[in-house]
């Protein structure tokens, strides 16, 4: 029973999505901290928000793209402190993953971000085209650019890596 709060419903679309917004993000940012920040803090604003968030038609969707505006803000801050104070750290890896996950995860991490983007969310998230062009406020023929491109780059990315070394 609905308590009025919101917070039942919340707690089932929290119990059934945050991992898969989670890996999503992770797969996007690189970073898993960074990743399950944006979720959560996606899931605190529907929370705060819950009269707006009660009426939208597809509530993972939402947090997904509350998610994304959270990292593309660490990103640009991170890019003014990288500018302002000459920090460039790399990616941190994650603990405990397998060798083709880190190969996927770097190539990812390789990519432009845009491209990253739309290759996430299609293939991990399994968004339409036009979904990932009404979220990313692109149009659709932007989003199979970048689709096209970043598949392409991955595979490079993905070959070099498997191509033994001689020598």
């Amino acid at each position: 029973m609905d308590t009025g709060r919101g917070a039942p419903g919340i707690d089932r679309l929290y119990a059934a999505s945050y991992r898969r917004l989670v890996v999503q993000m992770y797969a996007i940012c690189g970073d898993l901290a960074d990743a399950e920040d944006a979720v959560q803090e996606a899931f605190i604003t529907a929370l705060r928000k819950q009269w707006t968030f009660r009426s939208v038609d597809n509530p993972e969707a939402w947090l997904r793209t509350v998610a994304l505006r959270r990292l593309h803000r660490g990103w640009r801050h991170l890019a003014v402190v990288r500018r302002h104070q000459g920090l460039d750290r790399g990616p941190e890896p994650a603990a405990g993953v397998g060798p083709e996950h880190v190969a996927l995860v770097d190539a990812l991490a390789h990519l432009d971000p845009a491209q990253r983007e739309v290759v996430v969310l299609h293939h991990l998230a399994d968004l339409s085209v036009a979904e990932i062009a009404d979220q990313l406020g692109v149009p659709q023929g932007t989003v199979k650019s970048r689709l096209g491109r970043g598949r392409q780059r991955l595979g490079e990315l993905l070959a070099e890596r498997e191509e033994p070394s001689h020598g």
